[in-house]
């Protein structure tokens, strides 16, 4: 398996992998414990808004992507924090406009949109190193803002009033967390693409809940997972020559699915 190392394109996925393993590690635990999966879903599918808008302007959609996956959090944020709409409602129509936002962009642009597939389903083997760049600074931001308001993420996940009662704004607090999620969105959209990113947002972070309470030991198995996972699916993509992104999840589902089976039926064996 070693001789995969010698080509750039690999060893660009590998790295790219862990980046995003790391950022989806961290934020991934924060999605799955404040039970915010349809809002974060709603953030990935809005997104494809700034790629169209990318492909319109001429530039790597990956620079349209990061200012309008933020806008469309703290657009989705406050609307579900003070709309009278329900807000899973809320939350739809703003995924749905998005996306329509995105294909009119695209449609809107001359020629052939090259890499489109690669947005949707992701590719992993086609990461060059600037977006390698681009993933590594990201990563940064996300874990500098995550160290600097680690106690008050953790609060506003578990108890909203104490954190209000602390002091804190609940919803400035939240709509940071958003962001945040909108930032990781960006770091996996290359790796597995919009359609699949929410699996790997939540899977490796919900395995690691049934190992530790700890929210900051939930992080550090989390990022293994999800590295593991990003690595045995590039391996075995390159092995059986299918795409990437969805093989990772693939794997990923497998040990899922099976964890889950093998839990439920501990209490019928030790019976």
């Amino acid at each position: 398996m070693l001789e995969i190392l010698q080509y750039d394109f690999m060893r660009n996925a590998i790295f790219a992998a862990i980046l995003a393993s790391v950022a989806c590690g961290i934020i991934g635990v924060y999605v799955v414990v404040k039970k915010i999966v349809f809002i974060s879903g709603g953030i990935t599918h809005a997104s494809f808004g700034g790629i169209g808008l990318g492909y319109y302007l001429g530039i790597n959609p990956l620079y349209g992507l990061i200012p309008f996956s933020l806008f469309s959090a703290l657009v989705m944020g406050l609307v579900s924090k003070r709309s009278k709409v329900a807000e899973d409602t809320a939350i739809g129509i703003l995924w749905s406009l998005g996306m329509a936002i995105g294909i009119i962009l695209i449609y809107w642009t001359p020629g052939y949109a090259p890499d489109l597939m690669t947005y949707l389903f992701g590719n992993i083997l086609t990461v060059p190193m600037s977006d390698i760049y681009l993933m590594l600074g990201l990563d940064a931001v996300i874990i500098f803002i995550v160290y600097a308001y680690y106690k008050q993420f953790m609060a506003l996940c578990f108890d909203e009033e104490f954190t209000t009662v602390a002091g804190l704004s609940v919803e400035k607090l939240y709509l940071l967390l958003l962001c945040l999620i909108a930032l990781t969105v960006v770091l996996l959209i290359k790796v597995v693409g919009i359609i699949l990113i929410i699996a790997l947002l939540t899977m490796p972070a919900s395995l690691s809940r049934h190992y530790t309470n700890d929210l900051g030991k939930m992080m550090h198995i989390s990022i293994f997972f999800g590295i593991f996972f990003s690595i045995v699916g590039l391996s075995l993509s390159y092995l059986f020559d299918a795409p990437s992104g969805a093989t990772i999840i693939l794997v990923m589902s497998s040990v899922y699915i099976l964890h889950f089976l093998y839990d439920g039926l501990k209490p019928k064996i030790a019976a």
